[in-house]
C-alpha cells in the first residue's frame, strides 16, 4: 500500500485549522522553515501571521518550478502577472495601503544596494548609467 503525500496541520491567524500537504505549505519560505524548524508533529503549527489566502496562492502554484538559484529566477524578473494572480491579488484599498506602507517602511533609509539585496533585485544599469541616474536624483537623497 502506497501512502499518499506528507501533511502538515497548520493553524491559522483566525484559529482555523488546515491539514495540507507539506509540498503546498512549502512554496510559502515562511511556512517551509517553521515546519523544518518543528520536524515531524501531530500538533498544529501555529501561524500568527498567516491566513487560508496564502495557502490558497500556496495550493495554485504548488507545481510552479523552484528556481535552482535566486540568480537564474527569470520569474522574478518578468513583470507580467497571469490573470489569477491578479484576481487573486485584487485587494480593498485599506489592504493595499497598509501593505504599501509596510513596504515603504522597510526600504525606509536603505541604500540602492541593500534594497536590491532585499527584494533579490538584479542591478542590470552599468556603472556609467548608475553614475548618471544618481547625479540627475541628487535632490532625493537624504542630506
Amino acid at each position: 500500500m502506497t501512502e499518499g503525500p506528507q501533511k502538515v496541520s497548520l493553524k491559522s491567524r483566525d484559529e482555523k485549522e488546515f491539514t495540507v500537504d507539506i509540498a503546498v505549505a512549502s512554496k510559502s519560505i515562511l511556512l517551509k522553515n517553521m515546519i523544518e524548524d518543528v520536524g515531524e508533529s501531530d500538533q498544529f503549527i501555529p501561524l500568527p501571521n498567516v491566513d487560508e489566502k496564502v495557502l490558497e496562492w500556496c495550493e495554485h502554484h504548488v507545481h510552479d518550478p523552484t528556481p535552482i538559484n535566486d540568480d537564474d529566477d527569470r520569474r522574478r524578473r518578468n513583470t507580467e502577472i497571469d490573470d489569477w494572480d491578479q484576481k487573486f491579488l485584487n485587494v480593498d484599498q485599506e489592504l493595499l495601503d497598509v501593505s504599501c506602507k509596510t513596504v515603504a517602511n522597510m526600504i525606509k533609509g536603505k541604500s540602492p544596494e541593500e534594497i536590491r539585496k532585499m527584494f533579490n533585485i538584479v542591478n542590470d544599469f552599468t556603472p556609467e548609467e548608475e553614475a548618471q541616474i544618481r547625479k540627475e536624483n541628487e535632490w532625493a537623497e537624504d542630506r
